[in-house]
Formats: C-alpha cells, structure tokens, sequence
C-alpha cells in the first residue's frame, strides 16, 4: 500500500506563495516526512520565496511538527525568504506560546495580514 501523502495545496499571490494544510490532523512521523519533502519542493522552486504557511484546517499536530516548521524557516531564511504563518487555532497557538515559538515565527491571524507587506518575491 502507498503511503498516504499529507495534502497541501499551494496557491499564488502577487508576492507571495502560500502553502494551506489540508489535514486536520497531523501526527504520524510518516505524514511529517512527507508533508516535509512537499513543503521542501516548494520552497526549491524558486531563489527566493515569501512563504505563508496556512494552518486553517489544522486542529491537531504532533511536537515534530514544530521541529519541521524551524528545518523549514531555516531553509526559507537560507535564500533570503520569509516564512509567515497564519490561521492558526487557538488550542496550536497555546503550543507555540508555551514554546516560545511565537518569538521566531512571524504569525498573523489571516491570510490577507500574512501577505500584506511582503516584498516582491525573486
């Protein structure tokens, strides 16, 4: 049987590409690798990249899911990108304050603050 690959859908902005997680629940070391090497073709698109990580359908995600988000900021911050994160629930949003994620990563309640003074992407 093949692996269940998460479901991400991307979508374009003026300036910037946004990534939704499609899945409500992410938790299976197996879905992060994957979900991981999705994201990762993304950002290897293109030189530089303005990321948003949509998290509207999230409700429910593992610890290595965090661990991800950083691989993934530090390969966006590499290139000269930016990674903004947004639509985050309330009871994730706790698990990032308690880790003090908040501190690194940029997060917007929508979409539309996500995008809003992006630069121009490469």
């Amino acid at each position: 049987m093949a692996p269940i690959k998460p479901r991400i859908s991307v979508e374009y902005a003026e300036n910037a590409t946004i990534v939704i997680l499609t899945d409500e629940r992410i938790l299976e070391e197996k879905d992060i690798q994957a979900l991981q090497e999705s994201i990762m073709s993304v950002i290897e698109q293109v030189e530089q990249i303005n990321l948003i990580l949509d998290f509207r359908n999230v409700r429910a995600l593992s610890s290595a899911v965090l661990g991800l988000l950083i691989r993934v900021s530090k390969k966006i911050y590499e290139r000269d990108g930016q990674l903004r994160l947004c639509n985050i629930n309330s009871r994730i949003y706790e698990i990032f304050k308690i880790t003090r994620l908040t501190k690194i990563f940029d997060i917007y309640k929508d979409r539309e603050s996500a995008i809003e003074g992006l630069p121009a992407e490469d």
